[in-house]
């Protein structure tokens, strides 16, 4: 069902356990939020030191504010390691500081992983993709000629080139994260908002309808 046209969007994606970088960047639109919908695009984890710090303060934020939390591809990959499958892809992708903050955190015994039971049900609730009368909010990108409906789950997670190059008219603008780019990416009625910020770069938020960008 889509929303009514208008609408305020406040969207986030990639914050890679860049937790001070993510409260700064929330602290800057903090007293317009009530009047919105903040929207989190995914990998919220791996590759920062402070993973479990982001998740524990979108957790609050979603207490206190209308929110929208996507799956991105670390979700996916922490959500297949702890069930044993393709556990080294995680680790060598960044999960082993995810780890190392839980362990920090939780100060389990050595070889232990301690991911509190609130963590484990945000992991595992985070929808695929949030569908507007106006935008399309998706991790990665949507494969061409196919319903959202019937996207496969790795093309929503993983999907890069294919989707970012293609003219193909969605029937509305799709907001994505996932691909790295120095400054947001703006396409044929495709906005790409990862830049970087894990990799030294900023977190950017993406204010809609104003089209807006802000980055700390």
């Amino acid at each position: 069902m889509g929303m009514k046209s208008g609408e305020k969007f406040f969207v986030i994606s990639d914050i890679h356990g860049c937790f001070d970088k993510l409260v700064n960047l929330v602290k800057i639109i903090e007293p317009e939020l009530c009047n919105g919908t903040l929207v989190f695009l995914g990998d919220y984890i791996d590759r920062g030191l402070d993973s479990c710090e982001v998740v524990d303060y979108v957790l609050q934020l979603k207490k206190e504010y209308n929110a929208v939390f996507l799956k991105g591809n670390h979700e996916k990959m922490l959500l297949d390691f702890l069930v044993g499958i393709n556990q080294f892809l995680y680790l060598e992708n960044g999960g082993e500081l995810t780890l190392a903050s839980y362990y920090n955190k939780y100060r389990a015994r050595e070889g232990e992983i301690i991911i509190p039971q609130v963590h484990l049900d945000f992991y595992q609730n985070l929808k695929l993709y949030h569908e507007t009368e106006d935008y399309l909010f998706v991790h990665a990108g949507v494969r061409n000629g196919i319903s959202i409906e019937e996207q496969s789950e790795e093309d929503l997670l993983w999907i890069r080139e294919e989707f970012i190059y293609s003219s193909y008219d969605f029937g509305k603008t799709v907001v994505f994260g996932h691909t790295p780019f120095l400054y947001p990416f703006i396409g044929f009625k495709k906005i790409g908002i990862d830049t970087g910020a894990v990799y030294g770069n900023t977190l950017t938020m993406l204010i809609l309808p104003d089209m807006e960008f802000i980055s700390v």
